[in-house]
């Protein structure tokens, strides 16, 4: 297969865009690569500062009062609840009757 003078004056040009293109590529994936690389280790120093979970006994005795006051007011509220709906129960024949007649 030979080339003739007017192919060569096409060809060598698109080579040389080709090879442009595949360096261009390759230091793109080469830039992803160490951005990828930084952004884990600002990740890793960022958990190694910070506590991702406490044990269970470092909870303090506040949790625990707190707690206890969340369940008294929700049993406070449940037994004003119960008493309100009692008040306004209906029943069935007391009170809508009045005998004169004795």
């Amino acid at each position: 297969m030979s080339l003739k003078g007017i192919e060569l004056q096409i060809a060598i040009p698109k080579t040389f865009d080709a090879g442009k293109l595949a360096e261009q590529k390759h230091q793109q994936t080469q830039m992803n690569q160490d951005q990828a690389t930084v952004r884990m280790e600002q990740q890793m120093i960022k958990n190694s500062e910070t506590v991702l979970e406490s044990e269970k006994y470092a909870k303090t005795d506040a949790d625990a009062d707190q707690r206890e006051r969340e369940r008294a007011e929700e049993e406070e509220r449940q037994r004003l609840q119960k008493e309100e709906e009692r008040k306004n129960t209906v029943h069935p024949y007391k009170g809508s009757f009045v005998d004169f007649s004795g």
